[in-house]
């Protein structure tokens, strides 16, 4: 028998490429980051405008179109911690966003410490850097920036003492971050350069120059400033051993030192998309949601003794891509990433509330648009 051929035809005679819309398996590569048992996850994302031109589809990214479909929406929100979808921006956007949270909001933190005396086993320098990553909790928002002409006073400088000994014939001791006593008339350590003061009743001068109590200014007088956790191990000192300082808190960000930054962790990841690409049934339904590690499916009886599998927590996939590994798995079920769609996780320090560090980066996000709006005008 002769082999049938499939019968050619003529370029001329092909049907018009349809305008103005993608067929679904170019649609579906623009809008979603396919995951596929022979791929790694990737993020790969077609933005360039001129993309589907021949088609019609205008992909470049309009402000008309973001304004409308740009929205956020508030998952889980406690005191420390924040989980928030945002939906209808760009993977840049995103990045943007979570390197202004962790570098560019500002916070306080221990940046000089006046050593009086140090006879633990600790040296000095990883004693000054221990202190300063110790959380405070402050609103950063109340104090000004301090330069290097700048003298310390009461608006740029929280001063702390911690003073702590273990007496001889006891047993170890642990220096915890309680112990930072909070200094609201500024610094008690006099100048060295300092001359004794001929008239007793006048106050020697400090390393800080306060003209005002802070606890007596409104914001702190029912506030008192501290560190956010008590139980945070400074030291540990044996017998004999003393820790005599005072550590001076300023004002910085988190680009300078990681000690300012006012996130323990922020970041994101795009929103998981699971589909069943057909009915899995019986035995086959059982053994899909015994792979799965974070119980991403379920059953679901469908009555006369019939059960099949469900996408039950897709929100909760990790895209390990073990559901679709093996047997032709990868037939029955699809792996995606929806490209516009984020989820992001602040966790605070504990200075300001995560919905309130969501608000400030979306201010230092707003002025830096319109600086590059200026600038290009």
């Amino acid at each position: 028998m002769e082999e049938q051929k499939t019968p050619k035809i003529p370029v001329w005679d092909l049907p018009d490429v349809p305008k103005g819309k993608l067929p679904p398996h170019l649609e579906l590569q623009r809008t979603r980051v396919l995951c596929t048992s022979d791929a790694p996850t990737h993020t790969e994302n077609i933005r360039y405008s001129g993309a589907y031109a021949s088609m019609g589809v205008d992909n470049s990214l309009r402000l008309g179109h973001f304004r409308d479909n740009f929205r956020v929406e508030v998952i889980t929100l406690t005191e420390d911690d924040m989980e928030f979808d945002m939906i209808g921006i760009d993977a840049s956007l995103a990045n943007a966003f979570r390197r202004i949270l962790i570098a560019e909001l500002p916070t306080m933190a221990i940046e000089k410490v006046l050593i009086a005396n140090n006879t633990s086993v600790i040296q000095d320098e990883v004693l000054a850097h221990r202190l300063g990553l110790v959380p405070l909790k402050v609103d950063p928002r109340l104090f000004e920036y301090m330069s290097e002409n700048d003298v310390p006073n009461e608006k740029n400088t929280i001063v702390f003492k911690l003073h702590s000994r273990c007496e001889r014939g006891s047993s170890r001791i642990k220096v915890l971050s309680n112990e930072l006593q909070w200094l609201p008339r500024g610094s008690e350590f006099t100048l060295s350069t300092e001359k004794p003061a001929v008239d007793p009743t006048s106050r020697p001068r400090t390393y800080t120059s306060f003209n005002c109590s802070q606890d007596s200014l409104p914001e702190f007088s029912n506030n008192p400033i501290g560190p956010k956790h008590d139980d945070i191990m400074i030291a540990k000192l044996g017998p004999g051993q003393e820790i005599e300082l005072e550590a001076h808190a300023v004002k910085g960000m988190g680009k300078t030192h990681a000690k300012w930054s006012p996130v323990a962790t922020a970041w994101y990841r795009m929103l998981p998309e699971v589909v069943l690409l057909q009915e899995i049934e019986g035995e086959k339904a059982e053994e899909l949601v015994k792979k799965c590690p974070v119980k991403v499916f379920d059953i679901e009886d469908i009555g006369k003794g019939r059960k099949r599998a469900t996408v039950a927590r897709p929100r909760s996939c990790t895209l390990c891509r073990e559901c679709i590994r093996g047997d032709d798995w990868d037939k029955h079920v699809a792996l995606r990433r929806v490209k516009d769609h984020f989820i992001f996780t602040i966790e605070s320090t504990g200075a300001l509330h995560p919905e309130v560090l969501f608000t400030e980066a979306v201010k230092i996000l707003e002025d830096k648009c319109e600086r590059v709006i200026t600038e290009l005008s």
